[in-house]
């Protein structure tokens, strides 16, 4: 055998292996690389505390449908969409990102969102499948106090309903040691202002629209009859 070509025989079967150790140690890297997970959002749609159609007939699943799975969780999306990379997308509670927008011009868009989101998730937990009546014990008894009686607290908040000019919401807080009723505008909220939130019931037209129409004081007497969880804004008392 010519010598020249045994010796580059030689070469080629000690190269063949040693490449191959190379591609499939590259190719186990490869394999066992961790995957590239996406930052999780700050804030996620929470779930609601019924079925979406447990408030019906009073509410609709319908109603709910576009209210709850388009409208709240826009407004969950868009506060994400903002406050990515900022000091707000590390953590802080939903009501913190609230208080530390609210009043600030340059934050308008994120407390305009963020307030939307909380008061969503705070309404949803006022109503309540076979709810509505009278309220019992520390409630009633400050509502007695502070209206002059059930009924006058019903009416009352029936006319603060629909005394709001155009979308808001129509709340029952506690300032101090008194109950008041107020009315808020478009995202405000009552956290802004420094008093409790109790109750509210949503007057923008997407809340009743599908069901009543422009009849917004049907909308909430029928809140106020069948679907207000007072034990809810029971426990919301200092």
């Amino acid at each position: 055998m010519n010598p020249h070509v045994s010796t580059s025989w030689s070469v080629i079967r000690i190269l063949v292996p040693v490449m191959g150790m190379a591609v499939g140690g590259m190719a186990g890297e490869s394999a066992t690389a961790p995957a590239m997970v996406a930052d999780a959002p700050a804030f996620t749609l929470p779930a609601l505390p019924y079925a979406q159609d447990a408030l019906a007939p009073y509410i609709s699943a319908r109603t709910m449908g576009f209210h709850y799975a388009k409208h709240h969780q826009a407004y969950v999306d868009n506060l994400n969409k903002l406050i990515a990379g900022t000091p707000w997308a590390a953590g802080p509670s939903l009501e913190t990102v609230v208080l530390e927008s609210a009043g600030k011009p340059d934050h308008a868009a994120v407390f305009n969102n963020a307030a939307q989101a909380w008061n969503h998730a705070f309404f949803w937990k006022c109503m309540k499948p076979a709810g509505g009546g009278r309220p019992a014990g520390r409630m009633l008894n400050l509502i007695e106090k502070s209206f002059g009686g059930f009924d006058e607290f019903k009416t009352a908040f029936l006319a603060t309903a629909v005394a709001q000019f155009g979308s808001g919401w129509v709340w029952l807080v506690q300032d101090g040691h008194t109950l008041k009723l107020v009315k808020t505008a478009n995202a405000d909220t009552p956290l802004a202002h420094g008093q409790t939130p109790l109750l509210t019931c949503d007057v923008w037209e997407h809340a009743y629209y599908l069901d009543y129409q422009n009849r917004r004081q049907e909308f909430v007497q029928a809140f106020l009859d069948h679907l207000a969880n007072w034990e809810f804004a029971a426990a919301q008392l200092r």
